[in-house]
């Protein structure tokens, strides 16, 4: 395999703004097939504007924002260790209706060693979070792996690597640690679900909680 066949395997990224029916979640698909930029980073991640230009919104929405807050509230000081596979799940109902964007950052084999690989990668994403439309936005790190192996291992490589990013965009980028929270899903969100050892499903999804 020539070489940029394989950085363009290893390196393949979807952006992806997935969100619900409501009229105020924006829903955008760009795919790219190399690195992304910044200012790419920024536009996938900017947050999302809720109006009630159609339909109006409700007493009942302003109080799902509210309580999702607070739970977001809440996970910034918690290990994802610590998640109850509850928590986990209304933490991931909560990203399908927030800006969101996959990534594929490559570990060593077997462990939670970032690859040298993946930093550019995260360097463009802390410089997007370090600007000031991110200052106190909290957001989701969200392991995940591909399909093979048991369910245990793979739970527990999502949350030390999903751990591991976190650690890189405070160490190496000077991010807050209180604004980024990991959460491992292991290999329950497959993105390719047809082929559950594809490289897009081994990922590292950042979500901007925050709706303006």
């Amino acid at each position: 395999m020539g070489t940029s066949n394989w950085k363009l395997s290893q390196l393949i990224l979807a952006f992806v703004i997935t969100g619900s029916i409501a009229p105020f979640v924006r829903v955008e698909r760009v795919f790219a097939g190399d690195q992304p930029t910044e200012a790419q980073i920024f536009e996938a991640l900017k947050p999302t504007v809720k109006t009630r230009a159609f339909g109006g919104g409700s007493a009942s929405d302003d109080g799902k924002a509210i309580e999702d807050r607070r739970f977001i509230q809440r996970l910034r000081t918690r290990s994802p260790r610590g998640l109850a596979p509850e928590e986990r799940d209304k933490a991931a109902e909560i990203a399908k209706e927030r800006p969101s964007i996959d990534l594929e950052v490559t570990f060593d084999y077997d462990s939670a060693i970032i690859d040298p690989q993946a930093a550019p990668v995260l360097a463009a994403l802390g410089k997007a979070l370090s600007r000031k439309e991110f200052k106190g936005v909290v957001c989701l790190v969200n392991g995940h792996t591909d399909g093979k192996g048991g369910a245990e291992y793979n739970q527990d490589l999502s949350e030390r690597r999903a751990e591991a990013v976190k650690r890189f965009l405070v160490e190496k980028l000077g991010l807050a640690s209180e604004n980024l929270v990991p959460i491992g899903y292991g290999k329950t969100q497959l993105k390719n679900a047809a082929d559950p050892f594809a490289g897009e499903n081994r990922r590292v999804q950042i979500v901007n909680t925050e709706i303006k």
